[in-house]
């Protein structure tokens, strides 16, 4: 059923610029070449920021993870510490699409943000991704008094794919009990390969930006196996997980047209029932992916929603 009709006047040009894409296995490396190729450069580092990379070991003898850090310039102690997680349906992306994202929580929270560059699918099917994640939370931690990080505030954030691997993360590190996380930011997130299985999970869900068709796509991707089967990791997809107690505070946004709608009001319900502090919104009229618009009015709302979450867990931590 078309929804066109529903999406914010404000997000209109979003819907005609990407309408939809197709992926497939043989289109996969154009669509990461033509991604690189119209990237805009990130505008000049603020003077009292600095950015830099290093590189940590992976996880039991897999490969180093790139790692971009975000930091205040000045000295400092006691800071949060943000460990975010790119987007890209588990098969796109870098983590220099979320440097504009990085430097303002660096500049807003006094943080040191850590953005991980994990393995993509297919090329690494899980876990090697959320243990790419793991590598770099690893790596905050432990080098949290050089940075200045208060071990007791870190988060973890993430869109879309990221989101599920932020999602992901926290329950492995709960089930490790090896690393604290003080708040979990989850932005539209990826969380169920189940969605698969629904053909329309609503007539309304899905037609724009991140489809039903690229969803199977990147889930079979990230499990090297199709979607909805009986055995499906929680650490690859969080919805699986059978206990939520005990996770970190959460902050969960989704747009009313995205296909994630569903399976993350599923999640935050059941957060609430396990006696998780969560806080949810829903954006009227918005697709996934609707702060590509930042000008539009819920895509601003998105912004101070957002922004003032984080600040009020990163404090209270």
């Amino acid at each position: 059923m078309p929804s066109k009709h529903l999406v914010d006047p404000q997000i209109l040009p979003l819907t005609e610029q990407m309408p939809g894409f197709e992926l497939s296995a043989e289109g996969l490396p154009a669509v990461r070449a033509a991604m690189l190729a119209t990237r805009p450069p990130p505008p000049p580092l603020p003077d009292d920021l600095v950015c830099y990379e290093v590189r940590t070991p992976g996880r039991d003898g897999a490969p180093e993870v790139r790692l971009v850090v975000t930091a205040p310039k000045a000295a400092g102690q006691g800071r949060p510490g943000v460990l975010h997680v790119h987007g890209g349906g588990y098969i796109l992306g870098s983590p220099e699409m979320t440097a504009e994202s990085d430097r303002a929580y660096a500049r807003e929270f006094g943080a040191v943000v850590v953005s991980v560059d994990y393995r993509l699918a297919p090329e690494t099917p899980h876990p090697g991704p959320v243990e790419d994640c793991y590598a770099g939370l690893d790596w905050l931690h432990r080098e949290a008094e050089k940075l200045g990080v208060d071990r007791g505030r870190i988060a973890v954030t993430g869109e879309s794919a990221g989101g599920g691997l932020a999602a992901a993360l926290v329950l492995l590190a709960r089930e490790r009990a090896e690393i604290p996380i003080a708040f979990q930011h989850l932005v539209f997130p990826m969380l169920d390969d189940r969605t698969v299985l629904h053909p329309e999970p609503s007539p309304y869900l899905g037609q724009f930006v991140w489809t039903r068709e690229n969803n199977h796509f990147g889930w079979s991707a990230l499990l090297g196996c199709e979607p909805g089967g009986p055995d499906v990791s929680p650490f690859a997809a969080p919805a699986r997980a059978t206990d939520l107690a005990g996770l970190p505070p959460t902050f969960i946004i989704c747009g009313a047209l995205d296909l994630f709608l569903e399976e993350n009001l599923e999640y935050a319900r059941r957060l609430i029932r396990a006696g998780v502090p969560t806080e949810l919104h829903v954006y009227p009229g918005a697709p996934h992916a609707f702060m590509f618009v930042p000008d539009a009015d819920i895509s601003r709302s998105f912004a101070r929603d957002s922004m003032a979450a984080l600040g009020r867990a990163l404090k209270r931590a």
